[in-house]
């Protein structure tokens, strides 16, 4: 094995200090609940709370299963410890076991969008425990057990499997087992060896060692070469002393007596012990290529460092995340009980654990998304001896591993819910970590409070029908459905719409009470611009975007959408025709990119061909306001060919003239160029440019022509595999958004939604 450069490590090490201050800055834990639906009004409690929620008590007591559509009950994992087993510290108590296990809620939520809540039970004693959780059952989806003492553990995780109908998971055993036993699969797979024939020597006979050995013998490891150790020797067919049922099932017939013994010629040593447990002799007097796996925490048996300097052929694993190959439950638990939930599995068999495994494995293989290598500080790690294991923030982890448990649940009978798209489960897994999405689902519940009224300009569209039936139905207010209404309610009887519900209103253009002060208001405007009064006349008549543009401009709606069945700047000389832009603003068009999972947003990407100076630095400023509208702080690039001077030219001389203005105007954001994307977007590379006023990579990028913005934001779209929403119309003095021509009906809610934000703000 190749010397460890701990330069090259991510950097873990905290004080204790940083992380008493972390727990107790703002609000003390690490916790919250927040409500999913609104509770904004008095109807919104009556909904939630009396007389309402009596309606769905009812359907739940005819039918159980109802409870999952019904309540949280479905995606709500409880984390349950006693405290007897609290990492490597002990027994500390119940309480003592509280930061812990709010850290295994948090861990839940981040990495596979499980509510969870954590769960402190005082007692030691078994059957007290048990019957506490047993009854908890109709609360939850799923029961995690954490840091109980072994053999405790087994005897409580095996009768609460008994007693429940929900997953009964002890992660401390099972999760190690499932992502070592991963790593195992890989490691076999490098060295050339058979699972079959591999002897393997298990040092710790506590949960995890238990676990290990069983999930690998199901498998199809051969038990007659596994050899259990624990601080007493090797666990043998007729030892007596510090013996119990557990290990017993798995006591060797051998000769061997002690570790040392039994790991002479061994393939695979699993250390789940205590550090120092491996001397060096031990190490040399294995096979060649032996597999380490010393996942002792927070020190394991022997070091890589230490492995290292003994032989160079091993491939090593621990528990430490400063090392390649973490064993770290983080890859399993949370995207194991994601599929455990989504198809309602009544527990959590061995089926499903080997389909985790399994998954792990194959996901290490395969290429790292540059995501993953932004994480781990520009290290790219590749299929091989250093790299077994996936790493945590592998975004890949959420559409694989869930779908692997899904799939195997279904087929061995324990799912109460059959998943018959896989694929499209697996898309909408990985949305649950889109940067976008949370972005947007923040601003969908400000809408939410206040609910706005949206015209959805081009309603003989099906996809618009459905997108203004979701505005409707996510309680962002009113959908005002405008066309004409026999082909309206034909598109919908096609498309099984139904429009008799709150919160749809549809408006004939042609017999509106409206039309005659709409039509005076734009003849108002466009007199002296060539129009005569039946031009005006006609544009309200017979097209939709001015039609709906005057009725936000004269306060019958609060905003509007349209744009799908014509081009972007077709349907903006429309608005404008009718809507000015906001005073001391400017209009341009904001695409919002998620890149890798970075959030960028690209300006002007809509409106001004070829910006002069002052434009540029006008278009800073509204791309600036509008990321911190939506919850980011602004670092804004002003992008060109060149970089500050080099090489020179009179399209970069107008980027550095915006610097000076915005310079002059002493705005309150980050901002400089000019600038390549490259200096802009790498930290790296930025820093070869000291004088740089961004403190970080930019998270706006003022591009320097219509051109250039258009062309880049669609290839990262089509390219690159970005997902881009926008142009979002900035400046307006009314909310009105365009979408792009055939947009999605998910697109146009998003930008209603985006529309109806702008009309509160």
């Amino acid at each position: 094995m190749p010397d460890i450069d701990k330069k090259d490590r991510p950097v873990t090490s905290v004080t204790d200090q940083e992380a008493l201050d972390f727990h107790a800055m703002g609000r003390p834990g690490k916790l919250e609940i927040n409500p999913t639906k609104p509770m904004a009004t008095q109807r919104d409690l009556s909904l939630a709370y009396s007389p309402g929620v009596a309606v769905p008590v009812k359907a739940i007591a005819a039918d159980p299963q109802t409870a999952y559509d019904y309540t949280a009950r479905g995606n709500m994992v409880a984390v349950i410890s006693n405290g007897t087993a609290i990492l490597g510290l002990g027994n500390l108590g119940a309480l003592a076991s509280k930061p812990v296990m709010e850290g295994k809620s948090v861990l839940f939520k981040r990495f596979a969008d499980v509510d969870s809540i954590d769960l402190e039970i005082d007692t030691e004693n078994v059957d007290e425990f048990i019957n506490c959780v047993r009854f908890l059952g109709p609360s939850f989806g799923g029961i995690n057990l954490e840091d109980i003492k072994a053999p405790d553990c087994f005897v409580i995780e095996s009768r609460l499997r008994e007693l429940m109908d929900i997953p009964v998971f002890h992660d401390d055993q099972h999760g190690t087992a499932i992502i070592a036993a991963a790593g195992l699969i890989n490691a076999l797979e490098l060295t050339g060896r058979d699972l079959k024939t591999t002897k393997l020597v298990c040092n710790g006979a506590g949960a995890a060692a238990i676990a290990c050995v069983e999930l690998i013998k199901a498998m199809g490891f051969a038990p007659e070469n596994i050899i259990l150790c624990d601080t007493k020797g090797v666990i043998y067919q007729g030892r007596t002393e510090g013996m119990n049922q557990w290990k017993s099932a798995h006591a060797a017939k051998t000769d061997t007596r002690t570790l040392e013994e039994a790991m002479k010629g061994a393939d695979v040593i699993f250390g789940l012990s205590q550090k120092g447990a491996f001397s060096a002799d031990m190490i040399r007097s294995m096979a060649d290529r032996p597999i380490i796996f010393a996942m002792a925490n927070p020190d394991p048996e022997i070091t890589p460092e230490e492995v290292a300097r003994i032989r160079d052929d091993a491939i090593m694993a621990t528990g430490r995340s400063d090392y390649p190959n973490q064993v770290n439950n983080v890859l399993g638990f949370p995207y194991i009980f994601r599929g455990a939930l989504d198809v309602r599995a009544s527990t959590i068999n061995d089926a499903m654990k080997i389909a985790a495994v399994n998954a792990l494995a194959n996901l290490a293989r395969e290429d790292v998304p540059d995501d993953v290598v932004a994480a781990y500080q520009g290290n790219r790690p590749r299929f091989g001896s250093q790299y077994i294991i996936p790493v945590p923030f592998d975004p890949r982890l959420i559409s694989a591993i869930p779908v692997a448990v899904a799939e195997a649940a279904i087929e061995s009978g324990v799912a109460r819910k059959v998943i018959t798209d896989m694929a499209g489960y697996a898309r909408e897994l990985s949305g649950r970590r889109d940067p976008i999405a949370s972005t947007l689902a923040s601003l969908y519940e400000r809408v939410r409070r206040r609910p706005k009224r949206i015209v959805f300009a081009e309603a003989e569209e099906e996809q618009v029908l459905r997108a203004a039936l979701s505005y409707a139905n996510q309680q962002l207010g009113t959908a005002i459905l405008l066309g004409r209404e026999d082909l309206i309610r034909a598109t919908a009887e096609r498309a099984g719409i139904d429009l008799n519900r709150p919160g749809l209103e549809i408006v004939n253009a042609r017999i509106s009470t409206r039309v005659e002060a709409y039509i005076d208001y734009l003849y108002a405007r466009l007199q002296r611009k060539g129009y005569l009064h039946r031009d005006a006349q006609r544009l309200i008549h017979n097209d939709r975007n001015h039609f709906a543009a005057t009725m936000v401009a004269l306060g019958d709606a609060d905003g509007m959408v349209t744009g799908i069945t014509r081009n972007y700047s077709t349907a903006l000389e429309d608005v404008r025709r009718c809507i000015d832009a906001k005073p001391g603003h400017r209009i341009i068009g904001v695409s919002l990119a998620l890149c890798r999972g970075r959030t960028v947003f690209v300006a002007d990407t809509a409106v001004h061909d070829m910006p002069t100076a002052e434009e540029l630095a006008d278009i800073a400023e509204e791309a600036a306001g509008l990321a911190r509208r939506m919850g980011y702080q602004p670092r804004v690039a002003l992008l060109a060919y060149s970089t500050f001077g080099h090489p020179s030219g009179e399209r970069s001389e107008r980027v550095r003239e915006a610097v000076k203005i915005l310079d002059k105007r002493r705005v309150d954001f980050e901002y400089d160029g000019e600038m390549a994307a490259d200096v802009a977007l790498n930290r790296k590379v930025m820093e070869q440019y000291p004088f740089c006023r961004l403190s970080g990579p930019a998270n706006v990028l003022v591009m320097p022509a219509f051109h250039s913005a258009s062309i880049s934001t669609k290839m990262l779209q089509e390219l690159g595999g970005s997902t881009v929403i926008g142009p979002i119309l900035v400046g307006v003095d009314k909310a009105v958004q365009i979408t792009s021509m055939g947009a999605k009906d998910s697109d146009i809610v998003n930008m209603a939604a985006i529309a109806a934000y702008g009309a509160g703000s």
